[in-house]
């Protein structure tokens, strides 16, 4: 959405939702500067949309997001908020943010948190989301903020888990977070050399699973690697199917360790991008969008869209791991 020409944009309010992802301080920082040296006052609402809720907001100045660029997790803290689903609350904190002067709102989150950022673009608030996400399930950009660092991680518990397979000739069954996409497990199984990677996208086939465990031992293989993402079957349920083919499987589920750490240079670059685009496009006029990247360059898509798809699997990703881990 448009104004037909840029407004005084005087006041702005960031919030971080949802589940934590390795970025989300820098995004922050970034808002806040960005703001700060354009001369618009900040304040963030802390814990997410409940923040709005209870109008739990801090101002923020330069200073107050000094020495966060390098740290995981959030400063003003996330969460899930029950009341703010209820359309009459969401009405509510559109009126509160008004009649606070707000201008303008930054959402950085995940596809939850930008469904609750175009509830209140429709109410009337000029809303632009910041995609900060492990999941990078959200369409309108490559990557969100937080998916390197988590793929980093999780090759890191891999090479790690690799040297006690190795050592005892074992399988081993990685179980990684994706409720609804193994993006996190494409990515990782394929930088780490795993057998098998087993993702939503395509289903669980234990069979073909132990197919290429045995193959892989009459070449001389002494270990294998299994990556599971959590939406397609949990890693104990697809470890006692190896177990009835025969195959005996350790499991490691590496669960919330994906979230935590300090961001990749990466992600931080692109949080820095990201936030300072956000206050940009406020700046400007332009809201009810979703700042992103393709390639290089900066893009703005449509919240609506956003939160309406998810964005294309690249099975010839996966299909790649099956040739190089074969």
């Amino acid at each position: 959405m448009t104004g037909g020409s840029a407004p005084v944009l005087r006041r702005i309010v960031v919030l971080t939702s949802g589940g934590d992802a390795p970025g989300m301080n820098a995004a922050l920082r970034a808002v806040v500067r960005r703001a700060v040296a354009s001369r618009v006052g900040v304040l963030a609402a802390r814990r997410g949309f409940q923040g709005l809720v209870d109008w739990d907001v801090v101002p923020m100045a330069a200073s107050s997001v000094a020495e966060i660029v390098h740290r995981g997790g959030t400063v003003i803290l996330a969460g899930r908020s029950q009341a703010f689903v209820r359309p009459e609350v969401q009405a509510a904190c559109a009126a509160r943010l008004r009649d606070e002067g707000v201008d303008g709102l930054v959402v950085i989150g995940g596809d939850g948190s930008l469904r609750g950022a175009l509830a209140l673009e429709r109410l009337g608030v000029p809303t632009v989301g910041v995609p900060g996400t492990i999941d990078n399930d959200l369409p309108g950009t490559d990557r969100s903020i937080g998916f390197d660092t988590a793929v980093n991680t999780v090759v890191e518990a891999i090479d790690r888990i690799r040297d006690t397979a190795t050592s005892h000739e074992r399988t081993f069954v990685v179980e990684v977070m994706g409720r609804e996409t193994g993006f996190i497990a494409l990515h990782a199984g394929l930088a780490d050399g795993a057998e098998s990677i087993v993702v939503p996208e395509v289903g669980v086939d234990a069979d073909g699973v132990v197919e290429r465990i045995l193959r892989g031992r009459r070449r001389g293989k002494l270990y294998s690697i299994i990556v599971v993402a959590e939406g397609a079957t949990s890693g104990y349920s697809l470890a006692q199917k190896l177990r009835e083919r025969g195959v005996e499987a350790r499991v490691t589920v590496l669960g919330h360790v994906q979230r935590g750490g300090a961001p990749s240079a990466y992600d931080r670059w692109l949080a820095a991008r990201l936030g300072a685009a956000a206050v940009d496009l406020l700046r400007s006029g332009r809201h009810g969008v979703m700042v992103g990247v393709r390639g290089e360059a900066v893009v703005a898509t449509d919240l609506a869209e956003v939160v309406s798809a998810r964005p294309p699997f690249d099975r010839s990703l996966w299909e790649l791991a099956q040739v190089l881990s074969s």
